[in-house]
């Protein structure tokens, strides 16, 4: 039965987004922790470390996202491990998020001169304390631009999901579509969602650039 497009369709999309946010902060949480150690293992001076590394990013961000999505969903199951969509979500998208963030932060971290290393090992200070007490505090000022936009992708890269039935923003968009034949309205009011959650974050990334850093 074909209704009209509403207030109360609205606040589907609302609660729909809800779970586009959640997704995206499982996926952000997870991927840092796995980008920290991806990075790490990318800078340092232990060669196996360094290939280990390079060929996962290159293997992550050398296939599509839909297909890792398709991995764990329907690639799984073959194995006899039968995951739900949110499951299979949350684990495709940190795995895709490790793989950028890793690279970004490696980035950010050899963007601090050598000189400061030298610093640090000129006052007898271990690889991990020039690591974490030296070159990190500078890093972060220099990833965080970059993190921020690619978290920006990744709030948009959860609309992939809805492909194996996970019921986010895009999926609940499309459900509507399809009952109330009004495409433009459904849509127009799911990018205005979209826009809002990724300006928020933009905003967020100006505001962090502001903050002041004793490390510089």
């Amino acid at each position: 039965m074909i209704r009209e497009f509403g207030p109360n369709d609205i606040v589907y999309l609302l609660e729909a987004a809800r779970w586009t946010v959640a997704l995206a902060l499982i996926a952000a949480v997870g991927g840092g922790i796995l980008g920290v150690i991806v990075a790490v293992l990318r800078i340092v001076p232990f060669k196996p470390a360094n290939w280990l590394a390079i060929g996962f990013i290159n293997l992550i961000q050398g296939t599509p996202l839909l297909g890792q999505l398709f991995v764990f969903f329907f690639g799984l199951p073959l194995f006899h491990v039968v995951v739900d969509p949110w499951v299979a979500a949350a684990l495709s998208l940190s795995i895709y998020a490790s793989a950028f963030l890793g690279e970004i932060w490696r980035g950010s971290l050899q963007s601090v001169s050598p000189r400061q290393w030298e610093a640090g090992a000129s006052l007898g200070l271990p690889y991990h304390q020039r690591l974490l007490h030296v070159i990190l505090p500078q890093a972060i000022r220099i990833a965080v631009p970059p993190t921020v936009g690619f978290l920006v992708q990744l709030v948009k890269d959860t609309s992939l999901t809805a492909l194996i039935g996970f019921v986010e923003l895009t999926r609940e968009s499309q459900i509507l579509s399809n009952s109330t034949y009004a495409p433009l309205q459904v849509y127009g009011v799911a990018a205005l969602i979209y826009f809002v959650i990724c300006f928020a974050l933009t905003r967020l990334s100006q505001r962090l650039e502001r903050t002041p850093h004793a490390a510089r």
